[in-house]
Parts: structure tokens; sequence; C-alpha cells
């Protein structure tokens, strides 16, 4: 098995997991520890209402599993900001982000070889999901093709969950605004060296998302990540409004040249409709972009930690506590030493 002598921040987000976090932390902790020199893996703890932080707060004790992490959240976040949160506090010099429900940390070990080798941003994509309801891939079918018009990328198949960052993306995604926004599109469109990686792996727990929540947090990525929604408001109101002034010539037109002239109740009722479903998507899309700027200048910040906890044992400070302790025995015996000639002189 290959071996990199780095230090790497893995990063999971759980939910109501209480009954699986251990097993899919040992087996993370058995994975992770013979690949690299150093490591801590960061549970972030989306709000769980069963009882995963008292799960959580044992596996840091005495007996319980070394390098870990704990980020309890006081209320539920979308997935991005849940992971963000894991990133933002990660200490490593390449961060793995990992969907313990979905992804593989056996492939992780190919993802570090094309990290190492000079990649800033390597992805890794599931070609085996768990199955979801037909309205929910129809949205994500058609978020996906307007996002890749939008922003040149498809977000599902270019810019997965499962990736691994090197410091200089995470330090580059800190000087935007709304770092935890932009965290899923800007690693793909940054400008950085990235490669994607696909594999085939059966999802550990068959996970159900909910259509909802997936619609919420696509508005705030489209209207987060480009102008081209902005740039459709522009372009209907334009049109309404050239639509408006032919219409008003073609009323003066037949007004000079007909006499027997049917009460226009067809050509007002096509235009008052036409009119008003051209409005209603203005207006959908700029209340898509308040909702965005509300929530900017009125929410405060994304997430909340409630409660942090880390392991009793942590195998880098071990480390460093034996280099102390090797640097106070050379430090000792050349005072000796310096005392022994000293006394000989």
């Amino acid at each position: 098995m290959a071996y990199f002598p780095i230090f790497i921040s893995v990063v999971f987000v759980v939910r109501n997991q209480s009954k699986f976090i251990e097993k899919i932390l040992t087996d993370a902790e058995s994975c992770v520890a013979p690949l690299v020199s150093d490591y801590e893996i960061i549970v972030v703890d989306n709000a769980s209402s069963d009882d995963s932080v008292c799960v959580l707060k044992e596996l840091t004790s005495e007996r319980g599993l070394p390098n870990l992490q704990i980020y309890a959240l006081t209320k539920e976040v979308d997935a991005d900001t849940a992971s963000w949160a894991g990133l933002e506090n990660a200490l490593g010099d390449f961060v793995v982000v990992i969907d313990p429900l979905t992804d593989s940390v056996e492939f992780l070990r190919e993802m570090l070889e094309k990290a190492v080798n000079g990649a800033d941003v390597v992805f890794a994509n599931n070609q085996r999901r768990s199955p979801q309801s037909l309205a929910y891939r129809s949205s994500y079918a058609v978020f996906n093709g307007l996002y890749k018009r939008f922003n040149g990328i498809h977000l599902a198949n270019e810019a997965p969950q499962y990736r691994v960052l090197s410091k200089r993306v995470v330090n580059f995604i800190l000087q935007h605004s709304q770092p935890a926004t932009t965290y899923r599109h800007l690693p793909a469109t940054g400008g950085f060296a990235r490669v994607n990686l696909i594999y085939s792996a059966e999802p550990k727990i068959v996970h159900t998302k909910r259509l909802g929540e997936s619609v919420d947090r696509g508005m705030r990525l489209m209207v987060s990540s480009t102008r081209a929604p902005m740039r459709i408001v522009t372009s209907l109101s334009l049109f309404g409004a050239v639509a408006n002034l032919l219409y008003s010539f073609y009323v003066v037109v037949v007004g000079l040249l007909k006499t027997n002239i049917a009460p226009g109740w067809v050509s007002l009722s096509l235009q008052q409709s036409g009119m008003f479903f051209l409005i209603s998507l203005v207006l959908l899309v700029l209340g898509e972009y308040i909702l965005h700027m509300v929530s900017l200048s009125n929410e405060g910040p994304l997430y909340h930690v409630g409660q942090e906890f880390t392991s009793a044992r942590m195998t880098r400070r071990e480390k460093l506590n034996v280099e102390e302790v090797a640097m106070v025995a050379e430090n000792v015996l050349d005072d000796g030493s310096a005392r022994i000639s000293k006394c000989k002189t």
C-alpha cells in the first residue's frame, strides 16, 4: 500500500446516525492511519435529534478513537454549510470531504496519489447512488442542466461532494464573503489544477434525499454563483417592454384600417395572460434574489458550534511529546558534558 508523508484532515457530516457512527469512524481510522504520516478525523454533527452526540463524546474518551475532532451544530444546515464548518477548522495539508453514507473511504488512496503529484483539487464520483424518487431525479437533472448552461460545469459530475482540497484552495475559498456557499462550486471554477476520478462502490446506507431541501439549496447555489438569472430578469423585462410597444402599434394600425372591429376580448385576454406570465417569471427570479440578499444581511452566521470535543488520544501530540523529550535529553547531555569539561579545566 502507498504511503504519503503528509498530514490530512478527513471531514465527515453526520445526522441521526448514532447506530452507524462508531463503525463509520472505525473503518475510516483503519483505512486512513496506514496511508499518511499524520491525520485528523473531523466529524460535524448536523444537529442530530438522536443520541449521536453522546456516542461521539464516548468515542473521544481514552478508550475511544484517536485524532477525532467533533463539532456539534445547534441547528440543522445544508450539507455544504456543514462540510464547510469542518473545512474551516481543518489543519491538514490536504482536506478530504466524505459523505459517510455514499462515499468509499477505500478510494482515498487513489485520490491522494493525484493530490500529492500536483493536483490542487481531486474529485471522485461514485457511479452507484442510492435510489431516489422520480420527482427528485427530474429536478436534479433540470438543475444540473441549468447550472452547466450558466456556469460551464455539470455540478454533479464535475464537482461532486467527495473531494480532496489542498490548503491553498481552502485559503482561496476563505477570501470570499460567503465561503460556505461558494465552497461547492469554487474549486472547479477557480482555475486550480484538478482531476476528476470515477469509481463504483455500493452505498453503505440507503439514504433518500428530501426534494424541498434540495430545491432550496439549488436555488441558493444558482443565485450565488452566477449573474445569469439576473440577466434573464432583464431580458424578460426588455421583451415585455418591446411586446407592449409592438402591441400598441398593432392596436393603432387596426384602429386606422378596420371599421367593424369586434369587441377586443380575445386580444385583451391574450395580452393580459401573456404579460402576467412574464411578470410572474420576473417576480419569481427577483424574489429569489431578494431572499438571498436578505439572508446575507439579516441571518447572521450560517452555522454555530454548540459543543466541541477532542480525542483524549492524539497521535500527533504524542509524536511532539517524544520529540520534546528527546530535545530535553539532548540538552541535559550537553549541559552535563559542559560541566564535566569545566571540572577538568
